[in-house]
C-alpha cells in the first residue's frame, strides 16, 4: 500500500476509530491512500455477490462511498471537523462474476470547506469500467 506522505498518521488514526468497518467487510486491500486519489481492489466473492453470482451493485456504491468519505476526510485540516457521506449515487455498466476482482479508484471533483465532491470508477483489473459513482460529503463538526 502507498501512502502519501504528511498523511500517515491521520490515515492510522482514522483506521483506529473502529476495530473493524466497512471497508474490512468487504475485504478491500487499499492500494494507493491520498489526498487526490484513493485507490483499493475489492474480491467479487460471497461477501460482495447478488444471488446471480455477480458483483452487487450495493457492493460498489459501498466501495465507492468509502473511498470517497477516506479521501475527503483526509482532506480536512480542522480537527473539529469530520466528513460524512450526504448524498450517492452510481451507473452500474458491467457485471464481474464471483472470482474476480475490481478496483475502485476515487478523485475529487470539489474540495470545498462545507462539501467535497468524489467521483469514482470501479474498474476490471484490465480496466474496463463496470461502474461509475458520484458522491457529496458533507463536513461537519465532529460531535463529542
Amino acid at each position: 500500500m502507498q501512502i502519501e506522505e504528511g498523511i500517515k498518521n491521520r490515515f492510522n488514526e482514522l483506521k483506529q476509530l473502529a476495530e473493524k468497518d466497512m471497508g474490512d467487510a468487504l475485504g478491500l486491500e487499499y492500494q494507493l491512500i491520498s489526498r487526490d486519489e484513493m485507490r483499493a481492489k475489492m474480491s467479487v466473492n460471497e461477501n460482495t455477490i447478488q444471488p446471480m453470482g455477480i458483483l452487487h451493485g450495493g457492493a460498489s456504491v459501498a466501495l465507492a462511498e468509502t473511498l470517497s468519505s477516506i479521501g475527503a476526510w483526509l482532506n480536512i485540516t480542522d480537527e473539529t471537523k469530520v466528513a460524512v457521506g450526504l448524498e450517492i449515487n452510481a451507473n452500474h455498466i458491467k457485471t464481474v462474476r464471483a472470482g474476480q476482482s475490481v478496483i475502485g479508484i476515487s478523485k475529487p471533483l470539489h474540495r470545498g470547506a462545507q462539501t467535497q465532491v468524489w467521483e469514482t470508477r470501479i474498474e476490471t483489473e484490465t480496466g474496463k469500467l463496470v461502474c461509475i459513482s458520484r458522491c457529496t460529503i458533507a463536513i461537519i463538526k465532529r460531535r463529542k
